[in-house]
């Protein structure tokens, strides 16, 4: 993992196409502007883990209804 450390409106590179501002920082809050072209996805990490955990849920709970409903036939 790569760490930087930057000041507002200093910025960020990656590759040719995308590039990370630092638009505020207040207190522990940290804002930042993020271009890129359109066909990179870009998600918030929490966002990402919510959804893998509700699927992750989600097949679980189907594993164990389709259990209990092939027990009845």
């Amino acid at each position: 993992m790569l760490v930087l450390s930057r000041k507002p409106n200093e910025t960020i590179k990656i590759g040719d196409e995308i590039e990370i501002r630092i638009i505020e920082v207040k207190g522990d809050t940290i804002r930042i502007g993020i271009e890129a072209p359109k066909s990179v996805e870009i998600l918030r990490g929490e966002l990402v883990q919510s959804i893998t955990e509700t699927n992750t849920e989600a097949l679980t709970l189907d594993a164990s209804l389709f259990s209990q409903l092939t027990k009845k036939n």
